[in-house]
C-alpha cells in the first residue's frame, strides 16, 4: 500500500521487516526533488555500534555513498557499547560502563580505545569499498565530567570544543569524517564520551540540516508506542517529567535530540539500522520509517504560494476521484491561491484547507477543500487547519462560519462543532452554485465566540 506525496510520485509504505526494501529504481523522480532542497546541507550520521556489527551495515554505507553522491555532506559518528561488552566477555575484563554515561576505569578505557580502533576501521574499510574519501579524526576536544554526585567518573569526558574548521576543511574536500566516541583532553590523553551527546554537539557545531540516529529500535517509543513524529516540546515534557516512559534502549537518544534541536539542528530522526534502505526511505518521503522530533516552527500552517499550486492539486486528486472535493484545474487553484492554508512538514505539503469570504457578506466565510493525506490522518491536522481557518476568519470580522461536505460532515459536526442548516443559508451566489452542482452536500455551519 502507498500514499501519494504531492506530487504525483507513489510513495512506500513502513517495510514489515528487517529484510523489507521499499525504494526501487522507480522512484528516482520522487527522490530527485528532494535533492534541491537537501544538497550542500550536512547530516550528522550517528551509527550505534550493534548497527555496525549487522548484516545491514554494508547496505547503509551504500546508503550513505547515495547520498554523497546527490551532493549531500555527511559527518559519520559511531558507537561502541556492543563491541565493549563483547571485549569484555572476551577478556573476561570487568567494565564499569558500555556507553560513557557512567565511571569509565582505566580497564575500561583501554576496551573502549580498542573496540574504537576496530570499530572505525571497520568503517573506513566499507567507506572505501564503495568509493568515498574519509578520515578518522581527532578534532573532538574534552575535559574530564569530574566528580557527579560524589562519585568520580575517571576516564569519562564531556565535549569543551569541536574542531570546526578542521572538519570542514575535509568536509569542503569531499571528505567524509569518522568521528570515534573518543576524545582528547588538553594533555592530548584519551577520555570516553557517549556517541549520542557527540553526534549533538557535532549537530551544533557544523550547522547540521539532521541528525540521524541508526540504532536496533524501530523508532521513539513512548508508552509502547512507536511516535512517527513529536515536537520537540512534547518530547521535552515526557523527558522531563516521567522520563520511564520512553523505552529505556532510546532514552539516550530522546534526551539528546532535544539538545540538538536547542541548539540549532532543524529535525532529528531515529531509526532502525537493521531496515534495508531505510536511511534513504526515511530522508526521501514524507512518511518516512523511523521516528522525526522537530522543533515548534518545522511544522506549520502557512498561507499558499504560487509555487504551491501543483502540489496542491496533487495532493487532492485522490479526494476529488471520491467525490469528496470539488474538481478544481490548476488553473483554478492559481486564481485563488489567495484562499489557500497549507500545513508543511519538511517543506512538504500534507494538508490544505481554503478559507473563502463573501463580498456582500463580510460576517460570513467558508472553509472548504479540507484535505490531510491518509497517512497523517488520525493526529489533529485536519481540526488544526480548519481552527486555524476559523481563527482568520474572525481576525477578518467573521461572525460565521460555514462549510459545505457530502462525506466528511461527521468530522465537522462531531469533531469541529459545527451545526447542519438549511442551504438557504447560503448566499444568493453561493446557493446558485450549490444548486448547479448536483452534489446535494450538507450546509454546516459555526458560530466564532
Amino acid at each position: 500500500m502507498s500514499t501519494s506525496n504531492g506530487s504525483g510520485q507513489s510513495l512506500p509504505s513502513v517495510p514489515t521487516s528487517a529484510n523489507a526494501t521499499t525504494i526501487k529504481p522507480t522512484d528516482l523522480r520522487g527522490i530527485l526533488k528532494y535533492v534541491p532542497r537537501f544538497q550542500g546541507q550536512i547530516f550528522v550520521i550517528a551509527i550505534d555500534g550493534s548497527i555496525v556489527a549487522d548484516d545491514n551495515f554494508g547496505n547503509i554505507l551504500v546508503d550513505l555513498a547515495v547520498l554523497r553522491s546527490l551532493g549531500i555532506k555527511i559527518v559519520l559518528v559511531h558507537g561502541i557499547s556492543h563491541q565493549i561488552k563483547e571485549l569484555s566477555v572476551a577478556r573476561k575484563i570487568a567494565i564499569t560502563n558500555s556507553d560513557g554515561t557512567g565511571v569509565t576505569d582505566a580497564a575500561t578505557l583501554d576496551l573502549a580505545i580498542r573496540a574504537s580502533s576496530r570499530v572505525s576501521h571497520a568503517v573506513v574499510e566499507g567507506l572505501t569499498q564503495n568509493a568515498l574519501k574519509c578520515a578518522t579524526t581527532n578534532a573532538v576536544r574534552a575535559l574530564p565530567l569530574g566528580i557527579i554526585r560524589g562519585v568520580d567518573q575517571q576516564f569519562t569526558g564531556k565535549v569543551e570544543r569541536i574542531d570546526k574548521e578542521f572538519l570542514t576543511e575535509l568536509i569542503d574536500r569531499q571528505v567524509v569524517p569518522v568521528v570515534a566516541p573518543i576524545a582528547f583532553g588538553p594533555d592530548g590523553r584519551s577520555l570516553r564520551v557517549n556517541s549520542d551527546l557527540l553526534a549533538a554537539e557535532l549537530a551544533e557545531a557544523l550547522q547540521a540540516t539532521k541528525v540521524v540516529y541508526l540504532m536496533p529500535a524501530p523508532g521513539l517509543e513512548i508508552d509502547g508506542e512507536i511516535r512517527r513524529e513529536i515536537p520537540v516540546d512534547a518530547l521535552r515534557s515526557v523527558v522531563q517529567q516521567s522520563p520511564e516512559r520512553i523505552e529505556a534502549g532510546v532514552r539516550s537518544k530522546a534526551v539528546h535530540a532535544i539538545k540538538a534541536i536547542e541548539t540549532g539542528t532543524p529535525r532529528v530522526h531515529l531509526l532502525d539500522g537493521r531496515i534495508f534502505d531505510g536511511l534513504l526511505n526515511e530522508i526521501f518521503s514524507n512518511e518516512g520509517v523511523g521516528s522525526l522530533v522537530y522543533g515548534n516552527d518545522y511544522a506549520q500552517i502557512r498561507r499558499a504560494r504560487k509555487g504551491d499550486v501543483r502540489m496542491i492539486y496533487n495532493l487532492t486528486r485522490a479526494a476529488v476521484r471520491r467525490e469528496e472535493l470539488i474538481f478544481r484545474s490548476q488553473q483554478a487553484i492559481e486564481k485563488n491561491i489567495d484562499q489557500f492554508f497549507v500545513f508543511e512538514i519538511d517543506e512538504n505539503i500534507i494538508a490544505c484547507v481554503t478559507l473563502y469570504f463573501y463580498p456582500d457578506k463580510p460576517q460570513l466565510a467558508e472553509v472548504g477543500s479540507l484535505y490531510v493525506m491518509p497517512f497523517y490522518h488520525n493526529r489533529g491536522i485536519g481540526r488544526k487547519m480548519v481552527d486555524y481557518a476559523c481563527m482568520v476568519a474572525k481576525e477578518r470580522g467573521a461572525t460565521t462560519v460555514l462549510a459545505l461536505s457530502t462525506q466528511s460532515f461527521g468530522f465537522f459536526t462531531n469533531v469541529l462543532g459545527f451545526e447542519e442548516t438549511a442551504k438557504d443559508a447560503l448566499p444568493e451566489a453561493r446557493l446558485k452554485v450549490y444548486e448547479e452542482s448536483g452534489r446535494n452536500a450538507k450546509v454546516l455551519f459555526k458560530r466564532l465566540a
